[in-house]
This record gives C-alpha cells, structure tokens and sequence, in this order.
C-alpha cells in the first residue's frame, strides 16, 4: 500500500466512523477499488489500526465530559451511592448500553465477518430509509439530562444492531436516539459516549491479535502509522463539525449519501467490479 492510499482511507475511516453512513462499508469497497485484497491480513490489520485511531479521537475529543463522568462513578462507588449524581448515572447508564455490543460481538465475530457486499449495500440502504424515517417523525426535544434505562437499553441494541457491516454504529445510534425524541445533538452526543468503551475495547481485543502481523514488514508498517495518525487528527475535527451540523440542521443529507452509496456497491456488484461476497 502506498502512502498516499494510506492518506486516503486514513479521512475516509475518519469521515465515516462519527459521521451516520458506516466506516466498515466505505473502507472495504474503497479498498477493493484501489486494488487491495481484503482477506490479505496486512490490510485487515492496517483497517483494525486505522479504526483505533478514531477511537482516540473521541476519547481526546470528550476528555472532559469522560473524566467528569468517571470521577462521579468512582466517588459514588466510594460512598456507597452509585447513582447520587447526573455524572454518575450517565456512567452507569453507558456501561449498560455497552453490553450488548460486547455480548453479541464476542458471539458473532466469526459470522458477522463473513457477511458480504451485498448485505453492506442492503444496509446502507434500509437503515439510511429508518433514519429517514426517524428524522421525519422525531419531536427533538430531549436531551441529555432525561436519559433512563429504557433509553440506554435500546441505544445500546441499535449500537449492537450496527455489528453488520454497512449498518454504522453513529448511524444505528443516533436514528435510534432521535426515535426516542431526543434533539439531534443529544442524540450524537450520547451516541459518541456510548462507543466509547465498546470501541476502545474492541480495538485493545484486535490489535492484540492484528500487531504481530505488520512485524517484518516496514512498508506496511509506514502505511499503518500514517493512516492511524491522519484518521485521529481528521475524525477529531469531524466530531465537532457533525456535533454543530446536528445542532442546526437535519439528517437528510447522510440519508442521500448512505442510499447513493447502498446503490452504487449494489452497481458494482452486479457488473462484476465488486465481488457479492
């Protein structure tokens, strides 16, 4: 792989990990068209080190807001009184929505990787038609301090929902938030905090596996490194931009581009310039 290819998948792993249109899709078929082979274990390990790079992204991006809400669990945990405090409650409410990612992509690891294009294409589009769907019906009045354990439940089954490739975990997330009458910009919010522990921990459990695989071979090692930097520094940037986006405006524009993208893999599938699997 060659720098300028690492440049690029490095902004499109950034763009689309927080913005609602699915990371997996965009990094598989774009590496596809650039000629990569997606069962080569140098590029599934360069995609899993490029994906951490965003995970860090939120954690510097929300430094504050996760230092806050940990220092309320752990003082609530010392005085006996887990759920005293807003901080602290939203803490405990993030872990639970955690577990069925984690659940669910502990037990479907081996299956959800072999899904292929044709369920990225299929996804993109339904999911891009429920957020559309979301977006019209919404009330978008609810915001962060009226997050329950209902609330906290089914965002966590959307998150778990967007183990599918093509489905996205901001976009699955964020049309789930919105469906409960949260404000766009509540719903993002909490939809960044949530991926929090399942994308740091998903990235721990696969660069364990994944690093041992760039020993040996500077070339991709060079790549990796490169991509992983401009995925931090691009999706930190895209946090804050779709953060204001969401405060002003509506979802209509990812809706276009996850049905304009679900089409075109589709496109390409049936002439043969991707392959359905």
């Amino acid at each position: 792989m060659s720098i300028l290819e690492a440049i690029f998948l490095g902004l499109v792993q950034a763009a689309t990990e927080f913005l609602p249109v699915s990371s997996t899709a965009h990094l598989l078929v774009f590496g596809e068209l650039l000629g990569q082979n997606l069962d080569e274990p140098h590029f599934r390990a360069f995609v899993t080190v490029i994906q951490a790079g965003t995970a860090l992204a939120v954690v510097v991006y929300f430094r504050q807001d996760l230092w806050r809400i940990l220092r309320a669990v752990l003082t609530g945990l010392r005085l006996l009184s887990p759920l005293s405090t807003p901080d602290a409650r939203l803490g405990w409410l993030i872990v639970l929505g955690t577990l069925p990612a984690a659940v669910l992509g502990k037990l479907l690891e081996r299956r959800i990787e072999a899904l292929g294009n044709w369920v990225i294409a299929a996804s993109l589009i339904f999911l891009g038609l429920v957020l559309l769907l979301a977006e019209r019906l919404a009330k978008h009045v609810r915001t962060m301090d009226s997050i329950g354990v209902q609330d906290a439940v089914l965002v966590g089954l959307a998150q778990a929902w967007a183990l599918i490739p093509g489905s996205s975990r901001s976009g699955s997330t964020l049309t789930m938030g919105m469906l409960l009458g949260f404000t766009r910009e509540a719903a993002a919010r909490f939809s960044f905090l949530l991926s929090v522990p399942i994308i740091l921990g998903a990235s721990a459990y696969k660069l364990v596996k994944v690093l041992p695989v760039l020993r040996g071979h500077p070339g991709w090692q060079q790549a990796t490194a490169v991509g992983t930097v401009v995925s931090f520094l691009a999706g930190y940037l895209i946090i804050g931009w779709l953060l204001g986006w969401l405060r002003t405006r509506p979802t209509y524009l990812f809706v276009a581009w996850r049905i304009a993208a679900g089409v075109a893999i589709a496109v390409l599938i049936g002439v043969g310039v991707l392959p359905a699997s």
